[in-house]
């Protein structure tokens, strides 16, 4: 008779492997008995879901994933949809600390972008287009739209001139339910995520200082080259987080 080895794989590895086949409901009381917590294994794009149901749950994936590639530790996330229109909210604020919505909001894009909808996008200086991709948030300031917050752009060709074109967050009064009102569609900005000016102090204050943010648009050369979206990391660590 031939014996087969033995394998000994840490309790977690074995934990996260056993969710995939597990129900919801199978899988929290086994990790319970393990001593281990259920939200620990949950996949972030599933949390972010559940957090946000007016989001689109593909968007919210491919967010988790590129976080999890950037900072799986990462305390807050922002997720920009532009293939919404402007008319409808398309910015989401989480705390992933504390597993909460913070804010779902409308958000503007360049003028270069679009007109109601946004439909091109650029790293270009002077186009007026918005970026996507994943960002991390810097420092706060006061400029010339007001209170403000600097992005870092991560994505080289996609987004990384963020910072000297000045594609900042900043509150603006065309970003609001009465400009829609009056033109059908948000104000458009020289490229940056514009919001409400009501939002402006507790949103940016909810993101400045290395937090992310994420835009998307279904762009099929960023979707197949983005190094954010098709991270190297093993598949146990995506499934994880």
């Amino acid at each position: 008779m031939r014996f087969l080895p033995t394998l000994r794989l840490p309790l977690s590895t074995l934990a996260a492997s056993l969710l995939v086949t597990l129900p919801t409901a199978h899988a929290g009381n086994f990790l319970s008995q393990a001593g281990l917590s259920y939200s620990t294994y949950v996949p972030l794009g599933q949390t972010l879901t559940e957090l946000a149901p007016g989001a689109d749950p593909h968007v919210l994936q491919l967010a988790a994933q590129a976080l999890a590639c950037a900072q799986p530790d990462a305390e807050r996330l922002a997720v920009i949809d532009f293939s919404r229109p402007s008319v409808e909210p398309r910015l989401w604020v989480f705390d992933l600390a504390q597993e909460r919505l913070m804010f779902e909001e409308l958000v503007s894009h360049g003028r270069g972008s679009g007109d109601a909808e946004a439909t091109v996008f650029s790293n270009t200086p002077e186009s007026y287009q918005s970026s996507l991709g994943l960002f991390r948030t810097m420092n706060s300031y006061y400029g010339r739209n007001g209170y403000s917050l600097r992005l870092e752009g991560l994505e080289p060709g996609v987004n990384d001139l963020a910072y000297q074109r000045a594609i900042v967050i900043h509150g603006a009064d065309y970003v609001s339910e009465a400009f829609i009102r009056q033109t059908g569609r948000l104000g458009r900005s020289h490229g940056c995520p514009a919001v409400r000016q009501e939002v402006t102090y507790p949103l940016i204050d909810s993101i400045k200082e290395d937090h992310y943010l994420f835009a998307y648009y279904p762009d099929p050369e960023w979707l197949e080259n983005s190094a954010f979206l098709s991270c190297e990391r093993e598949a146990t660590q995506l499934a994880m987080y």
